[in-house]
């Protein structure tokens, strides 16, 4: 297992705060757990924590076990071991997270690597030079029908090859990566067969209960007579 630390301090912001409709999602999670039960509530607060700014510092771990009364090693412990949870900066138009288990890397998702440290980094967790894109490489996201695939912050673009990545990584940094369909990238419906179906393709009439009983009993009837 890989060692998670924080990241050094030259990184770390002085304080952290959620902004105020962050802060009044934070109330209204909190409250959703028993009386007592309200540390249940970390995971959820450090995701929000890390969709306002972008990763979880060193001043987010201390403020959500202030909110929820916790040891600030007991947060800490959850950052680190969750690996959803982003420990350095990473980039602030796209941190791109390539599926390296098994069925991605059987359908090239080496290929899918080797052109974000082209195009991002040499290495994974490191920005670019100027700051607005990141990779890693992560385990299996689910997605194995379709690989190889990555996820960029939390939408899914699957069916890949290396000059789709390359454009995909282009619109993000130009501030165009709404524009990108999530989702298969080929003639695929979510994860249906390549091509279209290959069974269950002739339309059947459903029979439903009780429609034609009465006439085959007349004839059942018929017969033995």
């Amino acid at each position: 297992m890989s060692v998670r630390r924080l990241a050094e301090d030259k990184f770390q912001p002085a304080s952290f705060a959620f902004n105020e409709e962050n802060a009044a999602w934070a109330e209204a999670t909190i409250r959703k757990y028993p009386e007592g039960r309200q540390q249940s509530a970390v995971i959820p607060l450090l995701m929000r924590a890390q969709e306002q700014d972008g990763w979880v510092t060193k001043p987010t771990i201390e403020f959500v076990a202030d909110m929820l009364d916790m040891p600030y090693i007991r947060v800490l412990e959850v950052a680190t071991f969750y690996t959803q949870f982003q420990l350095k900066p990473v980039g602030t138009k796209a941190h791109i997270q390539v599926c390296g288990t098994t069925p991605c890397m059987l359908r090239g998702s080496e290929e899918l690597m080797k052109v974000c440290k082209k195009k991002i980094h040499a290495e994974p967790l490191e920005r670019n030079e100027s700051g607005t894109l990141s990779w890693e490489e992560v385990e299996c996201q689910g997605a194995c029908v379709n690989a190889p695939m990555v996820i960029i912050f939390k939408d899914a673009y699957e069916d890949l090859t290396p000059e789709r990545l390359e454009e995909i990584i282009d619109a993000f940094e130009a501030g165009k990566g709404s524009d990108v369909p999530t989702g298969p990238q080929i003639d695929r419906i979510f994860s249906a067969p390549e091509g279209g179906l290959t069974s269950l393709t002739e339309d059947i009439t459903p029979v439903r209960w009780g429609e034609g009983q009465s006439a085959q009993a007349d004839d059942a009837e018929k017969a033995k007579g």
